[in-house]
């Protein structure tokens, strides 16, 4: 194994572990309000932690750009740009935070008028946005943290800091639920508590990294920190990212609802495939955040056989990944579906649609990597060229042939969706 095998490899398992601990958090809170008694609870846990989930997403790009510039100063070896852009990044999170609260009753109502819950569960769910929302300070500066650490090579922070945030919302939300006889409010109290705790153990890590890359000797002035160049240069890079996940909200968004016009089966059956896709993100997305720090840092050092050899083997990973979980799912698929729901019904609704979950690794690997190396090289306004063309065909073609394949048409859209991402990504990167 050369050594940017093992370099991707160190930085993608931390992150895959990181990866897998981020649905055990709503998962938690999906288990305690299960055994509340009331099934209103746990509609209001799915409406409240969804409201949350299309938020966070959408300002993702705390995280995505920060990683990218910092990875290239740490490539320089710019230390006191190092600091600048953790500076910016925590800056321009605690600003949107500030937003958020100052805004939440209108972003509440916008959210649950949108999604049009019942009345008790638009109730509770209000409760539990207006005790989350005050998570919003730690979880966006958590984006500009996480985003940094990847930046300096170092994925291990991250994942060690998503396991404390599972273990404290596990004991605080049963605390407050079983302990004090809190209901929603106590989960969402339990939320809370992960959320600030972990960014608390953040910062923490991120005064030793400071020390460690000798940063304690940095003095950035205000004047370099929020100097019009280098501001303008993240507010671009960090605005294309922006504007790309929205056609990537947009697209998965009306995946769902497309499938819920189709009736509670349908709907059933999409939610159940899509977890196939789910699956492999995790682990791509591990492979994506190498891609992210070491395509960064030898853009950054200007080490042009350095930063091809980590695409070879970054696209050698992604063909393993691909072969492993296309034979999983090929050969262990329908089982495990089994694992997901003992609803015989839904499980053969979902066999005509199966293969086209089991093409998901095939079509979509190019897409994850090449999103790694161009946030790693800030080329974003590639990456909103891929999504947007790519967007626009996938609803090009759902609304083409959807009279003709119904809901067939709508997983070969998101496929060619996928293909199209990585596709558009590899022309833009091969005229570079």
């Amino acid at each position: 194994m050369g050594i940017h095998d093992r370099q991707i490899l160190q930085l993608a398992v931390p992150s895959i572990v990181s990866n897998v601990t981020v649905p055990l958090l709503g998962l938690v809170d999906l288990t305690i309000v299960g055994h509340m008694g009331n099934a209103a609870y746990i509609g209001a846990i799915a409406v409240g932690s969804m409201i949350f989930n299309v938020i966070y997403w959408i300002f993702g790009f705390l995280r995505m750009g920060t990683s990218g510039m910092t990875s290239q100063a740490y490539g320089r070896g710019d230390r006191e740009e190092l600091l600048n852009v953790l500076l910016r990044a925590l800056t321009v999170g605690l600003l949107i935070a500030l937003a958020f609260l100052l805004l939440q009753k209108p972003l509440r109502w916008a959210a649950l008028e949108l999604m049009h819950p019942s009345p008790e569960i638009m109730s509770l769910a209000s409760t539990y946005f207006n005790i989350c929302i005050w998570g919003a300070p730690a979880m966006l500066c958590l984006y500009g943290l996480t985003g940094w650490f990847i930046g300096l090579q170092n994925t291990r922070i991250p994942m060690l800091v998503s396991v404390l945030q599972n273990v404290v919302n596990i004991v605080a939300s049963l605390g407050f639920v079983f302990g004090l006889g809190m209901k929603i409010d106590g989960v969402a109290a339990g939320t809370l508590t992960a959320q600030w705790a972990g960014v608390l153990l953040a910062l923490a890590f991120c005064r030793r990294e400071c020390r460690k890359q000798g940063l304690g000797a940095v003095r950035s002035r205000w004047q370099a920190v929020y100097a019009k160049a280098p501001m303008r240069q993240f507010f671009t890079v960090n605005r294309d990212i922006f504007i790309r996940t929205l056609f990537l909200v947009a697209v998965n968004l009306f995946f769902t609802s497309a499938g819920a016009r189709r009736g509670d089966l349908i709907l059933s059956v999409n939610t159940l495939l899509i977890t196939l896709f789910t699956l492999f993100s995790y682990v791509m997305d591990g492979f994506a955040f190498a891609g992210e720090a070491l395509s960064g840092r030898y853009f950054g050092a200007s080490d042009k056989p350095a930063f091809a050899a980590t695409v070879r083997c970054l696209f050698k990973w992604g063909a393993w990944m691909t072969l492993l979980f296309t034979a999983v799912y090929a050969l262990g698929g329908v089982p495990f579906l089994h694992l997901l729901t003992n609803e015989e019904q839904v499980i053969t609704a979902a066999r005509p649609f199966f293969w086209w979950a089991v093409l998901i690794p095939a079509c979509g690997v190019a897409a994850f990597i090449y999103d790694g190396i161009f946030i790693g090289i800030t080329a974003t306004r590639g990456m909103l060229v891929s999504s947007a063309v790519a967007a626009a065909c996938f609803f090009g073609l759902y609304l083409l042939f959807e009279p003709l394949l119904g809901n067939h048409a709508l997983w070969l859209s998101f496929l060619v969706f996928l293909v199209v991402r990585g596709l558009v990504q590899a022309v833009i990167l091969a005229r570079a």
